[in-house]
C-alpha cells in the first residue's frame, strides 16, 4: 500500500506513453506508488509512423508536461523531444532503444503481425515474447503473465500493426538529447534482453545531464516488475522537474 504523500504536479502533468501491446494496465501499479495529482496514460496508436504519432500527441497535450515513455513509448518520447523540447519539463525513458530500426527488421516485424493474427495474440505472445519480457525469476509469475496477456488482447491486432509501423519508422533522435536541458531519467532492467544495457548506455552518453538507474531484479517490463523502485526514482525526477 502506498503511504507517500500526494505529489502536486499541476504545473506539468505527467504523460505516460505505453509500449507495444500495452494499455493503461501497464502503468497502474506504478501510478499507485507515484501518487501524483495529474497523470494520463496513452496507448500508442492511430498513426503509421513515429513522427506522425509524436506530432498528433503534441497537438492535444498541455502546453508543458512531464513525459515518460516505456519501450515503444520511449521511442515516441524521443521524437517529441526533437519536435518540441521547450514543452517537456522532464523526460523519463524506461526500457528504451534509441537507435533506428534496421531495414532487415521490417519484413520480420510485419510477418510477426501476420503470425499473431493467425494464431491469436495470446498464443503468439506466449510462444515468442514472454520469455524475453520479464526477468527469469518472474517467468512463473501468473499474475504478471495474465496482466501482459490481457493488455495484448485488449490492444488488439489492428493496433499491433500500427505500433509495428511506428517501430519500423523511428529515427535516431539522440542528437536532440544532447541539447535537452530538462531533468532526464533513464531506467532499465538488468535482465532486459530487448532493450539492452548498451542501448541505455547510448542514451546516457547522448544526454549528459541524465540520471541512469538500472533496476537489478527487473526485465523489460519495469512498470509491472518493479513499480516501487521505479516510482521512487520517478517521484524524485518529477520533483526536479518542478524546479
Amino acid at each position: 500500500m502506498n503511504t507517500l504523500p500526494l505529489l502536486e504536479n499541476h504545473h506539468a502533468p505527467l504523460i505516460l506513453l505505453g509500449g507495444t501491446l500495452c494499455n493503461a494496465r501497464l502503468w497502474q501499479p506504478l501510478v499507485e506508488q507515484l501518487n501524483v495529482s495529474h497523470v494520463s496514460c496513452v496507448t500508442i496508436s492511430d498513426a503509421d509512423c513515429a513522427n506522425a504519432v509524436a506530432s498528433q500527441l503534441l497537438e492535444v497535450l498541455p502546453a508543458r508536461f512531464c513525459l515518460a515513455g516505456f519501450s515503444l513509448g520511449a521511442m515516441v518520447a524521443l521524437q517529441m523531444v526533437a519536435l518540441a523540447p521547450e514543452r517537456i519539463a522532464g523526460l523519463a525513458l524506461l526500457s528504451v532503444n534509441p537507435l533506428c530500426d534496421l531495414p532487415e527488421n521490417a519484413p520480420v516485424r510485419r510477418a510477426a503481425v501476420a503470425q499473431a493474427a493467425r494464431a491469436g495474440l495470446a498464443r503468439w505472445l506466449t510462444e515468442n515474447l514472454w520469455v524475453k519480457y520479464v526477468a527469469p525469476h518472474r517467468l512463473d509469475d501468473a499474475a504478471l503473465y495474465n496482466t501482459i496477456i490481457q493488455m495484448a488482447k485488449e490492444t488488439g491486432i489492428d493496433t499491433f500493426a500500427q505500433q509495428t509501423e511506428i517501430a519500423i519508422s523511428r529515427t535516431d533522435r539522440r542528437s536532440a538529447l544532447a541539447a535537452f536541458r530538462s531533468p532526464t531519467l533513464i531506467l532499465n532492467g538488468a535482465y532486459d534482453v530487448i532493450c539492452t544495457p548498451p542501448h541505455h548506455q547510448a542514451v546516457a552518453e547522448a544526454a549528459p545531464y541524465a540520471r541512469w538507474i538500472t533496476l537489478p531484479d527487473s526485465g523489460h517490463f519495469i512498470p509491472l516488475e518493479a513499480p516501487q523502485l521505479a516510482a521512487i526514482a520517478m517521484r524524485n525526477w518529477i520533483q526536479e522537474s518542478k524546479a
